[in-house]
C-alpha cells in the first residue's frame, strides 16, 4: 500500500527530543502547545517577545533588541516587534523554561542543519531557538505579490545550524516533495519551506477580486524537492472569525 499523501508527526501529546539531542526539550499539549526546554548551567536560549510562560528559579530573562541589519525598517513599519528575549540559566544546576505558542498553534522543532542551514517561514512563525540561529525578514520584490498585503510579502528567513521552534495555526501537516513534484497551496496556509523549494504565486481570479477580498484567490504553486509545512488555521483567518 502506498504511503499516505500527508504525514503528521506532531500529533503526540508529548513530543520528546531524541536522546542524543544537545538540549533536551518536550512539546506539551494539543491545540495550544508549550515547548519546555531544559537549560544547563550558563546555557541560554532566544525566544519571541512575550512568549515566556514559566521558568525555574535561577533562569533570568532579558530583552534583546535586534540589530537594524537584521530587523530593518520594514519590520517596524508593519508592526513587527524588533525585540526578543534571552533566557539565561545563571544557576549551578539544570533549569527549565516553558515557551508558549501565541495562539491555537502547533510548535514545530526544526533542525536547521537538516534543511541546508536555512528555511523560509510565514511572518511571526519564529517562537524560540537553541544555539546558532538567526532570524531575518525578507521581502519579495515582485510587485504582484504586494497585492496580497504586507503579510503576503514580508517573510521570515531562519538560518544557522541550531534548533529553531516555529508555530503553525490549527493542525500542521507536512508534504515531502520529490524533484519536480508540484503542489498547489493556499498562500496563507504555508508555514515554512526550505530554500530548495520553488514557490510561484498564482492569482485565481481577476485582480479586482484579489484586492477587494475573497477566499483562495491567491495560491502558491510549489515545486520540489523539499518538505513543505502546511497549517489548517492561519492566524488571520482565526482573527477574522473572531471579529465577525
Amino acid at each position: 500500500m502506498a504511503s499516505p499523501f500527508y504525514s503528521t508527526p506532531f500529533q503526540p501529546f508529548v513530543y520528546q527530543s531524541p536522546q542524543d539531542a544537545v538540549t533536551p526539550f518536550q512539546i506539551l499539549g494539543g491545540e495550544a502547545q508549550i515547548v519546555q526546554i531544559m537549560l544547563r548551567p550558563q546555557e541560554r536560549i532566544t525566544a519571541r517577545h512575550g512568549s515566556m510562560c514559566y521558568m525555574s528559579g535561577f533562569v533570568h530573562m532579558d530583552n534583546v533588541y535586534v540589530p537594524e541589519n537584521e530587523a530593518g525598517v520594514l519590520q517596524w513599519l508593519f508592526g513587527k516587534s524588533i525585540a526578543s528575549i534571552a533566557l539565561h540559566n545563571t544557576g549551578s544546576t539544570d533549569g527549565f523554561v516553558g515557551i508558549a505558542a501565541p495562539s491555537l498553534s502547533r510548535i514545530l522543532p526544526i533542525d536547521l542543519a537538516q534543511f541546508g542551514g536555512e528555511i523560509l517561514c510565514q511572518p511571526d512563525a519564529f517562537l524560540c531557538s537553541i544555539n546558532d540561529v538567526k532570524v531575518n525578514n525578507t521581502v519579495d520584490h515582485r510587485a504582484r505579490n504586494v497585492v496580497a498585503g504586507a503579510e503576503g510579502f514580508l517573510r521570515q528567513k531562519i538560518s544557522g545550524r541550531g534548533l529553531a521552534f516555529i508555530v503553525g495555526g490549527g493542525s500542521v501537516v507536512q508534504k515531502n516533495l520529490e524533484v519536480g513534484e508540484l503542489l498547489t497551496v493556499d498562500i496563507s496556509s504555508i508555514v515554512a519551506v526550505p530554500s530548495s523549494v520553488n514557490v510561484q504565486i498564482k492569482y485565481n481570479s481577476s485582480m479586482r477580486r484579489v484586492v477587494f477580498g475573497g477566499d483562495n484567490l491567491v495560491t502558491a504553486v510549489i515545486t520540489g524537492p523539499g518538505i513543505v509545512f502546511i497549517q489548517s488555521l492561519p492566524f488571520h483567518r482565526l482573527s477574522q472569525r473572531i471579529a465577525r
